[in-house]
Order: C-alpha cells, then structure tokens, then sequence
C-alpha cells in the first residue's frame, strides 16, 4: 500500500480556483500551522490540478495535498501518472491523487467527451497507468491513488484497482459502508460539509447554495437514493433533510462531533469544507475542538 504522511486525521477540502495563488499559499500555510493534515481541492474547470498541486506542497513543510478529484477527462493516463511519480518523487508520501469519472454534463459541453461506461472507463484509466514504464521517475513512491466512489461498484473498483475511496457528500453511515465494502487495508478520505453557525436558517441557506449545482447531477442523485433519502429530497438545492443530511451545523463542538462520526465509522482521513469564502475564520474555530495535533496519529500502511 502506497504511504500517506498525514499529521492528523482531519484535513480541509477548499476548492480555491477563484484565489491568486499567492493568497493560496497563505492560508495552506496557516491551516498547517493549525493542525490540519492536509488539504484537497477539486477540478471543474477551473486551474489545472497539477500545478496547483506543485505550488502547494512546495509552498508548505508537511501537509498532505490531494487532487479531489483530477478528473480522468481533463488529461490522459500517462500524463496523470508521469505527474503523480513526479510529485511523490519531490515530496515523498505528501501527495495523494484523488481521480474521477466527472458527470456527464461537465465531461460533454466543457471537455467534448463521452460520459458513456464511466466505470469501465475509469479501468481502462487505471490499467493505462499502470503501464507507464518504471523509467518515469524511477525509485519514486508509488502516489496513492483515490477513487470518486459513490456507488457499489466504483467503490468495488477502488479496493481492486486502487488505493481506497474518496466520497463526497455523505452520510457517515455512507463511510462506514464504503470500509466495510473495502476492508481494513485500503484507504477512506470523506469529505463533510459544515456550516459553522448556531443559527439554523443560515445554515439552512449556506447548505442550499452548496448543494444547488449538486442536486442536479445524476451521479449525486443517485447517491443520494442509496443513502436513504427519497424522490421528495432531490429538489433543486436539496430539501431541508438533505441539507442536514450533508452539511455539519451548529457551533464548533457539535461540528467537530459530527466529524468524528465519520472516524468512528471507518475512515482514515476526513476532510472539513467550510461553507465559505474564506475557510480561515472558522478552521481556526474549529481546530480546538478537533484537538488537532501535530504529531502523527493516522494508521502506517
């Protein structure tokens, strides 16, 4: 199993394509300093995954930075994979390559591609990477590598073929079935949404907006469906059930006890999103009541 030097549990999943990267790198910086282990962002169209990826881990000492997700679309499997060795070889156990099939509207209007078979797919991604020759980088750290998986079978495909699974937007009920689907010895990195606000109706509004874009993905609505909602909850923005389903609101205390529901159900890593602009203020709140420290706690693999 490939190693990932995580100094903590939880970490921070920021999207920040619309930062100058040198504001980036700042608050990478702080959330270190603050005792979060690491930091993964997705790829939607905005700046390219690997560069971002470069300029974090050589702007930062120890922190963990993963792709989450590069979509499978956006390059080919030796361009992926040549990146990765070459990112695990300047920073060993540092990077953590999160890959995905995307959804099917953004894979055919922004990159002109086939959304057809996405497991299949994402195999034959997988395979074409492997067969990179060992000569691109050689002696480097193999990356882990991360699967999207919501469903039955791509989580089946990320204990097979990969190196454990990265889900988002889930229940930690949805984390204790993807450990149990993967067993003890493969990786599990959830993403939770929080709201950091004791007034309800405000987290309410936070919680729609974020999942405004979401609730309109099949991939996510069928999720969703599996998780134990119903038809009723699929509404543009969610219902109010699904948004309390999704995103972790109240004060720092009852956030940090909801992350842990997920640690307690299997996964190894958890990844806060704050549900603002600027995720500083309230990672800074949070960090005491996570008692984030700096020395390693996670599982060597």
């Amino acid at each position: 199993m490939s190693q990932i030097d995580f100094v903590s549990r939880v970490g921070v999943w920021w999207t920040s394509d619309l930062w100058p990267i040198n504001d980036v790198l700042t608050r990478a910086r702080e959330i270190e300093r603050l005792g979060y282990g690491s930091l993964f962002y997705g790829e939607a169209g905005g700046k390219e995954t690997f560069t971002q990826a470069a300029a974090l881990l050589g702007g930062t000492e120890r922190l963990v930075v993963g792709t989450g997700i590069a979509n499978i679309h956006a390059r080919s499997a030796p361009a992926s994979e040549s990146g990765a060795r070459t990112l695990a070889a300047l920073h060993p156990g540092r990077f953590v390559l999160g890959l995905g099939v995307s959804h099917a509207p953004l894979v055919e209007h922004s990159y002109a591609g086939s959304y057809s078979r996405p497991l299949s797919t994402m195999r034959d991604y997988l395979r074409t990477m492997d067969a990179v020759p060992d000569g691109i980088e050689p002696g480097a750290q193999r990356t882990a590598r991360l699967l999207a998986a919501l469903g039955p079978k791509m989580i089946e495909l990320s204990g097979t073929a990969a190196d454990g699974a990265h889900p988002y937007l889930v229940t930690p009920e949805h984390t204790a079935n993807t450990r149990e689907r993967l067993g003890p010895d493969k990786w599990v990195v959830s993403e939770q949404a929080v709201a950091l606000t004791t007034d309800r109706e405000a987290g309410l509004r936070r919680a729609h907006q974020h999942l405004h874009m979401y609730s309109q993905l099949p991939n996510y609505q069928n999720s969703w469906l599996r998780q134990g909602f119903d038809e009723s909850d699929l509404v543009v923005g969610g219902s109010d059930k699904l948004a309390e389903g999704m995103v972790a609101m109240g004060d720092a205390g009852t956030v940090a006890t909801h992350v842990r529901r997920h640690l307690d159900a299997g996964a190894d890593h958890v990844l806060v999103q704050v549900l603002d602009d600027d995720p500083l203020p309230a990672l800074r709140e949070l960090a005491p009541a996570l008692q984030l420290k700096q020395k390693s706690d996670h599982r060597e693999r």
